[in-house]
Order: structure tokens, then C-alpha cells, then sequence
């Protein structure tokens, strides 16, 4: 019996140590399957990591590229085969302005390996290209590099025109704004349409109203030292009194451009008469077609006129209209602002503009769509009823003295530092939502824009 027992017991240790083997194997092997499955998934996020690096390399040196390529201006007559070179000398040359050594870019549009963090070995390089597809379209490419691991950004920047700032206002001017008695500024759809942008820069009256005035919009003035003198009742963006005053009177803002128009480009358009010292307007047509003015002439036009398609006026001159004015396109004048001199178009009667009228002689002229009149260094005074406004009015000198009750579909822009005066109860109704966002004549230059839909990402 004893015997029996013995054997009973060695046969129990037998079978315990057998199983204590066997999940020593298995345990063994999934401890080797755990470290295998640790290491991998090590490995795995150390390359995670590595790619995620190199991403942020490439995200970091595409904004250091948008950085230098947003300011890039380029004069619209630039030649499409030339936008690249040009804008490679661009930012070359701004580069060096700022003195930056660490980026070269090169004359193919490469850049040299920037490093961002030489710890982890974080750089980028870049490549800018024109788009074969597109002459309008600039490619930006940027490398972002973590030792063997790169990613690569590809942007597109649409090479357009410069939409003038200038253009944001109802009314803009260099020199103070004086309303004589009764103003009312409203807007047709929106209030900004009636934003009014004064810079004074060497005048501390910026502003001032003689009597009640409504304004829909905001009144911006940039220098900071200057006031707005209202002598009435205030209104403005429907608040009234001095509420109205201290939310919506913005002194010392942002100086806006003023930009200088390109008269030049109209020359070409004037094919019909000529008028000169020998025109006899006392006996001349009541309509001008296409027509100039020559240089020093100094006409004044004794019946009431309309112009259809363009008047061009030659500098110097003093051009009077005697007696009303229906204007069906465009007076362009070539004044200097620099030097406006005595430079003047005088509208003694009523004024009104309106769009290009119908006839082939006027189709190539309609694509100068935005403006009414283009006349640096002229100035000009409206002395009868003012009633309509095609489009932008830009001069050297602005007075209205007669009674404005007019539809405005433009910026009145003034370059003079002498105050623009508007007499009478002025009412003007700014309707610019679908206004020519780039008036003719402004188109003045070429700006990259970053299209944030062209984005594509690639491993290198």
C-alpha cells in the first residue's frame, strides 16, 4: 500500500512539472512576441515621427516661402513670359534688402537646403515654377527633409491684378472734406458702400459738417492728430449724437495708396476729332465722338454737350462747359500729379454719366468698363445739378457747388491736399456691391494671390 502511494505522488510530480513547462514555453514565446511587437511598433513610431517631422519641415518652409513671395509686385505690363523672372528678381532683391544669407534662391527658381533645426536635422528646400498649363499660375513647391525621410508641399499662387484698397471707400481723399450744409451719404445695399477714407496728413480739420448730416458708412481718417467738427445733429451707421461720433469716427487709421492711373493706355481709343485752337465751337457739333483735346487749348464749350466714348484732354489745359453735360463713357485727362498746376474741367451746368453707348466705333472702348472720369492732376468743380455716376471720378481738386442728388456706382477720389468742398444738401447713394472691382485705368499692376485649393502632398 505503501508502495502504491509512492507511485501515485511521483506520477503527479511528473505530470506538475510537465505543465510548469509548458507555460514556461508559452509564456517564453509571448514574451518574445510582446518585445518583437514593442520594437515594431517602436520602429513604427519613430518613422511616424520622422514623417510627421519632415511634414512640418515642408509646412514650415512653404510659409516661409508665402512669407517672401505675397509682397511681389509686378507692373501690369509685365509680359507673361516674363512673370517668372520677375518675380525671381523680386524676391531676390527683397532678400537682400533684409539682408537673409541663410536662403538663396536661384535664378531656376531653386532653393539651397534651409536647415530649421540642426538637432534633428530638420531643413527644407524649394522650387518655384510658372505652371506649364497656366501663364497665369506660379507653382511653389517646398521639400521638408528628417535624415533619410522627405515630404513635399505643392502650392499654386494666381498671378492677377492689384485690387486697390482705395477702392473699399464711397468717397476717398487726400485732403480734408468740408460738407457745407446738409449732408446725406447712404448706401444701396450694403453700409460699407458709403465708407468715406480722409487723409489730411497736413490738415487738423480733417472733417467738418456746417449742418444735420446721415451717413450709412464709417469715417476713417489717418492722421492720428487730426478732428472731425460736426456743427448739427449727427447721425451715423444709425447711431446719433456723440455715440454715433465715437463708434464709427476712426481717427489715425491705416494710410491708404493712392494710386496713380495709367492715362496713356486711352491715347489710342481718341480716333475722331481733334480739338485745337482753330475749332470753332461756336458753330462745332453738340456731341463729340471719340474725340481729344490739344495740349493748351483751354476750349470752352458754349452749348450743352454729350460725350460718347472718350474725351482725351491734353495737359495743360482749362476746359469749361458752358452750359449741361450727359457724359456716355469716359473723360481721361493726362495731368501730373505732381505738378497739377492750373489744370482744370470746369461743369458749369447740370452733369450726369452714364454707360458706353451702342455702335461699333465704341466695342473696343468698352472693355475700360468702372470709370467715369480719369483725370490726374486736373481738378474740377460741379457747379450745376449732379445726378449720376457711371463709375470712378478721380481728379486733383473736387467742389461741388450746385445741388447733388446723385447715384454714385464709383469711388469719388481726390489726390489734391487742398479740402474737397461740397456745398448744398448733398445727397449721394453709393450702389457699388457689383461695381468693377479693377476701374479702368487702375489696372496697375500684377500680385501673386495664394490659392489655398491647389494643395498636394507627396513623399520624395
Amino acid at each position: 500500500m505503501s508502495s502504491l502511494k509512492k507511485l501515485t505522488r511521483q506520477k503527479r510530480s511528473a505530470a506538475v512539472l510537465i505543465m510548469a513547462l509548458i507555460f514556461i514555453i508559452v509564456f517564453a514565446a509571448l514574451a518574445v512576441s510582446l518585445a518583437a511587437m514593442s520594437g515594431v511598433n517602436t520602429q513604427i513610431a519613430t518613422n511616424q515621427h520622422k514623417i510627421d517631422n519632415a511634414r512640418a519641415s515642408a509646412e514650415s518652409g512653404m510659409e516661409i516661402q508665402r512669407f517672401w513671395l505675397t509682397p511681389v509686385m509686378m507692373p501690369s505690363s509685365t509680359p507673361p513670359s516674363s512673370y517668372f523672372n520677375t518675380i525671381i528678381a523680386n524676391v531676390q532683391n527683397d532678400l537682400a534688402k533684409h539682408s537673409i544669407s541663410n536662403i538663396t534662391l536661384y535664378y531656376d527658381g531653386s532653393i539651397s537646403a534651409v536647415p530649421l533645426d540642426t538637432a534633428t536635422g530638420q531643413s527644407f528646400s524649394g522650387q518655384l515654377s510658372i505652371d506649364p498649363n497656366d501663364l497665369y499660375r506660379l507653382n511653389v513647391y517646398s521639400t521638408g527633409g528628417n535624415g533619410e525621410i522627405s515630404r513635399t508641399i505643392k502650392v499654386g499662387f494666381d498671378i492677377e491684378s492689384y485690387k486697390h484698397p482705395i477702392f473699399n471707400y464711397g468717397l476717398a481723399t487726400k485732403g480734408p472734406l468740408a460738407y457745407i450744409n446738409n449732408p446725406t451719404i447712404v448706401a444701396t445695399n450694403e453700409a460699407w458702400e458709403a465708407d468715406l477714407y480722409i487723409e489730411s496728413s497736413g490738415n487738423l480739420m480733417a472733417m467738418s459738417v456746417g449742418g444735420n448730416c446721415n451717413f450709412d458708412g464709417e469715417i476713417e481718417i489717418g492722421n492720428a492728430a487730426a478732428v472731425a467738427d460736426f456743427h448739427g445733429g449727427v447721425i451715423i451707421a444709425g447711431e446719433n449724437g456723440q455715440p454715433a461720433i465715437d463708434h464709427h469716427v476712426h481717427i489715425g487709421v491705416d494710410a491708404v495708396d493712392f494710386p496713380t492711373p495709367d492715362t496713356d493706355r486711352f491715347r489710342p481709343y481718341a480716333i475722331g476729332d481733334e480739338i485745337n485752337s482753330s475749332t470753332d465751337l461756336s458753330s462745332y457739333t453738340n456731341t463729340l465722338i471719340n474725340c481729344s483735346i490739344a495740349a493748351g487749348t483751354n476750349p470752352v464749350f458754349p452749348k450743352s454737350q454729350t460725350i460718347k466714348g472718350i474725351l482725351f484732354i491734353e495737359a495743360p489745359n482749362i476746359v469749361t462747359f458752358s452750359q449741361n453735360v450727359a457724359l456716355e463713357g469716359i473723360i481721361v485727362a493726362d495731368g501730373d500729379l505732381s505738378d497739377p498746376g492750373t489744370n482744370r474741367i470746369d461743369f458749369m451746368g447740370n452733369f450726369a454719366s452714364g454707360p458706353y453707348p451702342e455702335g461699333m466705333e465704341f466695342d473696343a472702348l468698352r472693355q475700360e468698363d468702372g470709370s467715369s472720369i480719369v483725370a490726374p492732376g486736373f481738378a474740377a468743380s460741379f457747379q450745376g445739378n449732379f445726378s449720376t455716376l457711371e463709375g470712378v471720378v478721380a481728379l486733383s481738386g473736387v467742389t461741388f457747388t450746385g445741388n447733388v442728388n446723385a447715384l454714385i456706382k464709383g469711388t469719388i477720389i481726390n489726390y489734391s491736399d487742398d479740402p474737397m468742398i461740397i456745398e448744398g444738401n448733398t445727397t449721394m447713394t453709393f450702389d457699388r456691391m457689383a461695381s468693377t472691382k479693377i476701374p479702368a485705368g487702375f489696372d496697375t499692376y500684377r500680385v501673386l494671390t495664394y490659392t489655398p485649393s491647389i494643395y498636394e502632398e507627396s513623399a520624395m
